[in-house]
């Protein structure tokens, strides 16, 4: 809860509106009750970003079926079960919008996250079979896959691999959260009506569409 509570309150504090749910995205019931909260709190839901994650990492031979299920249940299961109650919203008035949220692990792969991997990749060929389907109701489907982006994650890396991944970037400098809120932002804007099945990689200042 605490997480939850202290984003509402820096969107309060920055002018904006917010309300905090403690459901779990793994089950079917919890993905219904936040878009029941949303309905409750705003009256409707325009938007969704499924964004939800968790890491078991583990090499393929010591990965457990309780570490392989837990992230199918959160980053694959919990898209699903979010995103179908408020489409049957989104479909009765004609508009909305679903961003997704894969990796580069999803696009290439990683040691020791078959788990991780596999969900994010299925995220992407989710998405593209939802823009197929969704986009005559006026919703439009993408994905954002963030690459090394500029946040605590990174700080355990030793100096000189960090360095080597910032020389290698197009505007020598690592991805900031920033890049990946504002990607967010005018994919779920109508700025941006005319993307639908997109895969948007961003990672150190390089933009890629697919």
């Amino acid at each position: 809860k605490s997480p939850a509570d202290q984003v509402v309150e820096e969107i309060k504090g920055a002018g904006g509106e917010a309300v905090a749910n403690y459901d779990n995205v793994a089950t079917p019931e919890g993905g219904e009750n936040i878009v029941k909260t949303a309905v409750e709190a705003f009256g409707t839901v325009d938007i969704v970003i499924n964004n939800a994650g968790i890491l078991r990492d583990k090499s393929f031979t010591k990965m457990t079926p309780e570490n392989w299920n837990a992230v199918v249940d959160v980053h694959l299961n919990g898209a699903y079960n979010v995103t179908r109650p408020a489409f049957k919203i989104m479909k009765a008035k004609g508009y909305g919008r679903i961003v997704m949220t894969t990796s580069a692990a999803g696009l290439y792969g990683n040691f020791g996250q078959t788990n991780y991997a596999a969900t994010k990749g299925g995220v992407i060929a989710m998405s593209r079979s939802w823009a197929r389907e969704l986009g005559r109701y006026g919703i439009r489907v993408n994905v954002v896959a963030p690459g090394f982006i500029a946040t605590s994650i990174l700080e355990a890396m030793p100096e000189k691999i960090l360095k080597g991944m910032v020389a290698r970037t197009p505007i020598g400098r690592m991805g900031q959260p920033e890049d990946i809120a504002e990607t967010y932002l005018w994919l779920a804007s109508d700025a941006a009506s005319f993307v639908h099945g997109a895969v948007i990689s961003v990672d150190g200042g390089l933009v890629i569409g697919t």
